[in-house]
């Protein structure tokens, strides 16, 4: 499926064109820190502290390289507020609003779906596979 694009910028939007730069933003969507930052931050605007607590797992280092792509791209609004010491909000756009929805559905199926899976990484295989 192709669309057509709206910034002028190229002939249309693509995924499977291997130079389409719609590339960029399925990688950024499609990545795990990604799309667990979006989902922590559909509650409302969160805190960086606030968010490494609720991504259990993530780094310092990824986590900040995760919220600046998703600011770079329109993704996430990163706000400061004037105090001793800083404080620093991170929150959803329109458009990261939006990005939530499906990736909201995904959360979802794996999660409902993650006992139905022969094999799953980090976990020792279970099912048809396990038998054999």
């Amino acid at each position: 499926m192709t669309t057509d694009c709206q910034t002028g910028q190229h002939a249309h939007h693509d995924v499977y064109a291997a130079q389409c730069p719609c590339r960029a933003m399925l990688d950024l969507l499609a990545n795990k820190w990604s799309a667990l930052a979006i989902g922590a931050l559909e509650g409302g605007p969160q805190r960086f502290g606030a968010l490494q607590r609720h991504l259990q797992g993530v780094s310092p280092k990824v986590l900040t390289q995760t919220l600046r792509r998703l600011e770079d791209t329109g993704l996430v609004d990163r706000t400061i507020y004037p105090a001793v010491p800083l404080h620093v909000e991170y929150a959803l756009t329109d458009l990261g609003h939006g990005a939530a929805v499906p990736l909201g559905l995904l959360r979802t199926w794996v999660e409902e779906n993650l006992d139905n899976a022969t094999s799953t990484p980090g976990r020792p295989a279970t099912g048809p596979i396990a038998a054999n």
